[in-house]
């Protein structure tokens, strides 16, 4: 394995160009995607990151002395649709990049844990529904018509990858013809998509069982959403081998094997505005210095809030937009717990995700995170890395496993206790509440992972807790999130940020954009956003779907 930090010392070295094509805000995976697109078409780009590892999410950090290593999943713990032609291998593909990847347990890579049922999600729809039928025979007519959403939204979603995440007019066409549960589906919620299907408690939270990948309840959640994600992983869940931070180790050196560079540790502090349009950035250094950039064009995969609410000086904030992107919602953060253990989870972990909950009330584990003083776990998702990627050494030390623990949590910095100044310098990590907090939530996930694992609490050998401010410090997230903006109904699809935004020259890529949120939705919305910068300035990208 390639220690996360292998390229930290040459990139925040970099030297900071006086003027590029364009430059680009922040090293998420959506935008090294776009960077290296657009560098592989000719253009001059610079990507600036504050953090010291490139890829956003799509990275991993380290802990223990040398020899005795563990590294651990910020946020890619599985991917979907990585065979042949899948999103992701056909984007690395268009960047002459290609990946070795695991594929997680076909006959049930999500393992839903309820108190009276189990139920494991195969990547066959066909089998799916079987498994489904089986279990809620009396169903049967809401199941074939919750299969067939599912198939409807796969056939029309997958056409929009090519055509800047919208629906074109044959789109719309095949949609009269062919897929009509959509017209009244595609601004429902899940809930309400759900209502049609069956009454049944326990099908309902089995089928809305995959819920804490965009951390939303049913009610609030757009069901195309849902759909999307459900079809993502049927065509088979995936782990890269060699580690979830490969992707973006790949995506990052295609930028510099075309002439372009990566800045760590240079957090930008202000877009330059001239004459109304975007006309590059102000980067700052750890030690406080500010180094102007001049750029035909800026691309922001920053928070989309921070982007316009912050990096934009007031006077250049079209008014319409800041009011729609002030009330734009946030999904709720997540809470991650990372453990080495000896042995492993035990000798019946598969190669799988394991999500586990207190109820078949979906709303009711989302209603208990109002606030931190009385917040209370009722379900938590278990991976490990170890099982997932077994032939790579790096996870953790010999004989000890890669473990990470997660549920969703309380993500502003106030329910915490802490105000954003003391987030802002990273002081809040001691105050005396925070860690109170976080030791009692850290100790009821690892108390669940041992109901479902029993023993496995007992050979922790190593435990490390981040909370959602702990994704706020590093990626500037707000709500700390890395979600981007919450996909409901009214921020989803059309509803969602395109890629060309109200300011002249300033473009858009990342979770909040219309290609989604996850590793995917990300390098899409990049790949995307290149397209469309290079139309403007005239000289197009490689088709990544030929």
């Amino acid at each position: 394995m390639t220690s996360p930090t292998y390229m930290t010392q040459t990139r925040s070295k970099n030297a900071v160009p006086e003027q590029v094509d364009v430059a680009i805000v922040g090293a998420g995976i959506g935008g090294l995607t776009c960077g290296a697109y657009l560098a592989g078409a000719g253009y001059r780009v610079a990507c600036f990151d504050g953090h010291y590892v490139a890829g956003g999410c799509a990275t991993q950090f380290e802990r223990g002395p040398a020899g005795a290593r563990y590294a651990f999943d910020v946020g890619l713990h599985y991917v979907g649709d990585c065979g042949g032609q899948g999103t992701i291998p056909t984007l690395l593909r268009g960047l002459h990049k290609d990946l070795a990847w695991n594929e997680l347990d076909p006959d049930g890579f999500d393992t839903l844990i309820f108190p009276d049922l189990e139920f494991r999600i195969p990547a066959n729809r066909e089998l799916y529904r079987e498994r489904l039928v089986a279990l809620f025979p009396e169903d049967r007519k809401g199941i074939d018509r919750y299969m067939r959403f599912l198939l409807d939204v796969q056939e029309v979603t997958l056409g929009m990858e090519r055509s800047e995440g919208k629906l074109t007019a044959s789109g719309w066409l095949r949609i009269l013809l062919h897929h009509r549960s959509l017209i009244r589906n595609h601004t429902r919620t899940l809930a309400e998509v759900l209502d049609s299907c069956t009454q049944d408690e326990r099908l309902r939270a089995v089928l809305a069982g995959q819920h804490g990948d965009y951390a939303l309840p049913p009610s609030r959640a757009s069901a195309m959403l849902h759909a999307g994600l459900c079809n993502h992983y049927l065509r088979g869940a995936y782990y890269p081998r060699g580690g979830g931070q490969m992707i973006a180790n790949e995506v990052a050196l295609a930028i510099e094997e075309s002439g372009g560079s990566i800045h760590l540790r240079r957090a930008i502090r202000q877009i330059l505005m001239v004459r109304g349009r975007a006309a590059g950035v102000v980067a700052e250094d750890a030690a406080g210095s500010r180094h102007e950039v001049r750029a035909k064009a800026v691309v922001s995969n920053a928070d989309l809030k921070s982007t316009v609410l912050g990096l934009l000086g007031p006077e250049h904030r079209p008014r319409k937009w800041v009011t729609r992107v002030t009330g734009m919602e946030m999904p709720y953060g997540i809470f991650l717990t990372c453990l080495g253990i000896e042995g492993g989870l035990g000798t019946d972990a598969r190669n799988a995700n394991y999500w586990a909950f207190d109820s078949h009330d979906t709303e009711s584990l989302y209603q208990h995170c109002g606030s931190v003083k009385d917040f209370q776990p009722h379900g938590i998702y278990v991976t490990s890395a170890t099982l997932k990627d077994p032939d790579t050494s790096g996870h953790a030390p010999k004989g000890v496993h890669n473990v990470q623990v997660m549920t969703f949590a309380p993500g502003d910095s106030e329910y915490w206790g802490i105000t954003p100044a003391d987030l802002e310098d990273g002081s809040y990590r001691r105050d005396v509440f925070y860690n109170r907090e976080k030791d009692r939530i850290e100790q009821n996930l690892i108390d669940r992972m041992d109901t479902l694992f029993p023993g496995s609490a007992a050979r922790v050998v190593y435990r490390e807790s981040a909370t959602p401010l702990s994704q706020s410090r590093f990626t500037r997230s707000t709500g700390g999130t890395g979600y981007g903006i919450a996909a409901t109904v009214d921020q989803f699809l059309s509803k969602r940020p395109g890629y060309r935004s109200p300011v002249e020259s300033l473009y858009l890529c990342g979770a909040s954009t219309r290609a989604g949120h996850g590793v995917a939705g990300a390098m899409t919305s990049g790949y995307l956003a290149a397209r469309v910068i290079a139309k403007d300035l005239g000289r197009a990208v490689p088709d990544a779907y030929g």
